[in-house]
């Protein structure tokens, strides 16, 4: 039986009415137009200059309602920068935090059957399934570290642990490699950014898996190579983490076999984590 984790950081926006749909393909960075009910999709909204300001999983559940999963303390900013976009858009706003939780199944290989509001499998990459539902609906174990343990070595982010909201961009948080832009759809704010560091071909900063020698040191920690700063740390558990670097030092200090140090641990990065591309 597939392990279901509480994901108590997470807040709960619903967006309900006709022009939904529309009104979200427009604004964030993925393809919402193409989303059906059961799916999910990785998606963000950013500052007119192309960095995060919210990230989310956009769920449908149908007729014209969509449910983002965000997080817990970013909801209420959430909710008031969507209905300051929404105008005259003939949609609702509500942020649904209180009634709803969202419910991590990392080892799920197909949808759970459970009480559930909406279900789909994580776009991210090797996550599993997650579901949005009714508070104290599922039953779930107290796994956490679990779920941490997956997410980190997949290289997921998470926001304000491995990188700042409203200074990164969606390249260097790797919404690119986990299926969060759309690079062929239409405009939305932040779009041209977003399209410029793609076709230029080069990202100078990262978020990347490593291994320690030794316990992970904690979040924001510089990492250094001899005196010259390349980094800071982010996420971690155990012996592994994710960190922010630059990956033209990185891979400069990996071809002279020097190993980047945070808080006095030195730190294993691979190969194809420091790939600009």
């Amino acid at each position: 039986m597939t392990t279901a984790i509480l994901l108590d950081d997470r807040g709960i926006i619903e967006l309900a009415g006709e022009d939904t749909g529309k009104f979200l393909h427009n604004l964030v960075t993925n393809d919402i137009a193409a989303l059906k009910a059961g799916e999910a999709r990785f998606a963000a909204l950013l500052t007119p200059q192309g960095k995060i300001l919210f990230d989310f999983l956009v769920f449908a559940v149908g007729d014209g309602r969509y449910l983002l999963d965000c997080p817990l303390v970013l909801a209420a900013d959430l909710q008031k920068r969507l209905n300051i976009y929404k105008l005259r858009s003939k949609l609702s706003v509500t942020n649904r935090s209180d009634e709803l939780e969202a419910i991590a199944f990392p080892d799920a290989t197909e949808p759970p059957q459970v009480d559930a509001v909406a279900v789909a499998a994580d776009p991210r990459g090797p996550l599993g399934f997650r579901a949005i539902a009714e508070k104290g609906k599922i039953p779930t174990k107290d796994a956490r570290k679990d779920y941490e343990a997956r997410r980190i070595h997949a290289g997921v982010p998470l926001g304000g642990v491995d990188f700042d909201y409203g200074g990164t961009f969606p390249h260097e948080a790797n919404m690119d490699l986990l299926s969060g832009i759309d690079f062929k759809k239409g405009c939305y704010v932040g779009q041209e950014v977003v399209s410029r560091m793609k076709h230029r071909g080069l990202v100078r900063r990262r978020i990347a898996p490593y291994r320690a020698q030794g316990d992970a040191p904690p979040p924001g920690q510089a990492i250094h190579i001899g005196d010259v700063e390349v980094g800071v740390t982010g996420s971690r558990l155990a012996d592994e983490g994710l960190a922010l670097v630059r990956l033209d030092r990185l891979a400069e200090a990996k071809e002279k076999g020097q190993s980047p140090v945070a808080a006095g641990v030195a730190l294993e990065f691979e190969a194809h984590a420091l790939d600009s591309k």
